[in-house]
């Protein structure tokens, strides 16, 4: 995907635009599916797209991405309230996630599993604000454990996918700064 400064390919549009489509799709499936343990633990299988962009494209494509999903999601599925705490997890465990994938030490499945801790956390911190009660932190021990089991499902799905995905559908070099 050829770019010049500030312009975006139509192949990257219709390519983000697939994406975007595919994590709310997953979005759809998990809002179906019964919780995997305690209420509010999710499987957070939208996020292997997001961890795919950020290994494959970069950041910004990948807030791109997740703000679309979240929105989307929330006008859906999930109501105002449900994206809020969406939109609260995704973008701290985004910006986790970048971090993390900078310092070019971690794995897909390493930068997931970090993901899926931090989106739980972001969601416990808008509990906490809406209820003005810290006492919700409370749940956060078996939120981690959550999160890290999540978290490392997806990265190894989103390994697995990214072994399998020739890189002329990434053209630019999986390992670009991001």
């Amino acid at each position: 995907m050829t770019r010049s400064r500030n312009r975006i390919s139509t192949q990257e549009i219709a390519l983000l635009a697939l994406l975007t489509t595919l994590a709310l799709m997953f979005s759809y499936i998990e809002s179906l599916l019964p919780a995997p343990g305690p209420p509010g633990v999710k499987l957070g299988i939208a996020n292997i797209v997001i961890v795919l962009i950020l290994f494959r494209m970069s950041a910004t494509e990948a807030a791109a991405v997740n703000l679309l999903r979240v929105l989307l999601a929330g006008l859906l599925f999930t109501g105002l309230s449900g994206a809020l705490y969406s939109a609260a997890g995704a973008f701290l465990s985004l910006a986790g996630m970048i971090l993390l994938k900078k310092t070019r030490k971690f794995s897909m499945v390493g930068v997931s599993m970090a993901g899926g801790v931090l989106h739980n956390l972001g969601q416990l911190i808008v509990a906490a604000l809406l209820v003005g009660q810290r006492s919700v932190f409370a749940y956060f021990p078996i939120l981690i454990f959550s999160g890290i089991a999540s978290g490392i499902l997806a990265g190894i799905i989103a390994t697995l996918v990214d072994m399998k995905i020739p890189a002329r559908y990434f053209k630019r070099h999986r390992h670009q700064q991001i």
